[in-house]
C-alpha cells in the first residue's frame, strides 16, 4: 500500500517544519508520496523547503489558494499512477494543511485497516491544539467523536463532524470523483464528504487519533468560523433538499457558533 500525500502551504513557515517531519517519520509497508505546493510564500517557508530537496516534491509559486494547491497536488497523483502503472486501489490520497500534524504510527495504522477492508476512504480521530501544540477544545472533539458513531449522509446535512487530517481515500475513488470545488473557501473538504457518501458509501471509523488539527490566529478555524458555517450550510442545502434537517442545520450552526464565542472568552 502506497501513500500520496499533498500538503497546500502559504506564509505557515512556524509549522511547516512539524508537518513535514509528521509525514516524513511515519513507517509504512509501501512508499510515502509527499508533494508540497506553497503559494509563493514570503516568510521563509521557501528557504525551509530547500532543506527537503531531496525527500519531498515541492513547488513554490503564487496559486490561487488552498483548494487550487490541492487539485494540483490530484493532478500530480494521477500522472504518477500512470507513470509508475500503479493500481489505485493500492495507494491512499490524503492532504495535510500546513498548520496541522501526523501522529506517530498513524498512516501504519491506516494502512493496516485498508489492508483488510474492502472500504473506499477512512475517518480517524483528531486532537485538536493550539500554537504551542497543547490539546483544547477537547469536548468539541469528544462531541464529534460521538456522532460519528452515528455518521450517515442526513446526519451529515445537519453536522459535520469528520476531521479533515484524519481523512484516507484511495486513489481509485479521487479518480472517480475528481477535483475539489475551488468555488469554496472553507468547506471544499465538506463538498467532498457528501460526494464521496454518494460515490463511495460509509468509511471506515476509527476512534484512534491520527492527526493533530491546529486552531490559531491566523487559521480559518480560529478566526473566521462564522463565514465557514455559513459556507457549510450553503453545501448542505446543494446536497440535501429535506427542509427540517436543514432548519436543524441551521439552529446547530447558532449554538455552536455560541459555544465557540464562549470558549474563546475563557481561553
Amino acid at each position: 500500500m502506497d501513500f500520496f500525500i499533498v500538503t497546500p502551504s502559504f506564509n505557515q513557515c512556524n509549522f511547516l517544519k512539524q508537518t513535514i517531519d509528521s509525514v516524513l517519520n511515519q513507517k509504512v509497508k509501501g512508499k510515502i508520496i509527499y508533494w508540497l505546493f506553497d503559494g509563493g510564500s514570503t516568510d521563509g517557508s521557501k528557504e525551509l523547503l530547500q532543506q527537503y530537496d531531496n525527500k519531498i516534491y515541492w513547488i513554490s509559486k503564487k496559486d490561487k489558494g488552498q483548494t487550487d494547491a490541492i487539485n494540483k497536488g490530484i493532478k500530480q497523483l494521477t500522472l504518477w499512477l500512470k507513470k509508475n502503472n500503479k493500481d489505485p486501489e493500492q495507494v491512499i490520497f490524503a492532504y495535510l494543511n500546513s498548520d496541522d500534524y501526523y501522529l506517530p504510527k498513524a498512516l501504519s495504522l491506516v494502512e493496516r485497516f485498508f489492508n483488510r477492508s474492502p472500504h473506499r476512504w477512512l475517518v480517524g480521530d483528531c486532537q485538536i491544539v493550539n500554537e504551542q501544540g497543547n490539546e483544547i477544545h477537547k469536548s468539541v472533539r469528544f462531541y464529534k467523536q460521538f456522532w460519528r458513531f452515528w455518521l450517515s449522509k442526513r446526519l451529515l446535512a445537519v453536522l459535520n463532524p469528520i476531521p479533515q487530517p484524519g481523512v484516507f481515500i484511495r486513489a481509485s475513488e479521487i479518480l472517480k470523483i475528481g477535483f475539489f470545488n475551488e468555488r469554496l473557501y472553507y468547506v471544499m473538504d465538506y463538498d467532498y464528504w457528501f460526494r464521496l457518501f454518494e460515490n463511495s458509501g460509509l468509511p471506515i471509523r476509527l476512534s484512534s487519533p491520527l492527526a493533530a488539527f491546529r486552531i490559531h490566529q491566523s487559521s480559518k478555524g480560529g478566526s473566521q468560523f462564522r463565514k465557514q458555517f455559513a459556507e457549510q450550510l450553503t453545501v448542505a442545502r446543494r446536497y440535501n433538499q429535506n427542509s427540517i434537517l436543514l432548519a436543524i442545520h441551521a439552529l446547530h450552526n447558532t449554538i455552536a457558533i455560541l459555544m465557540y464565542q464562549i470558549i474563546k472568552l475563557n481561553l
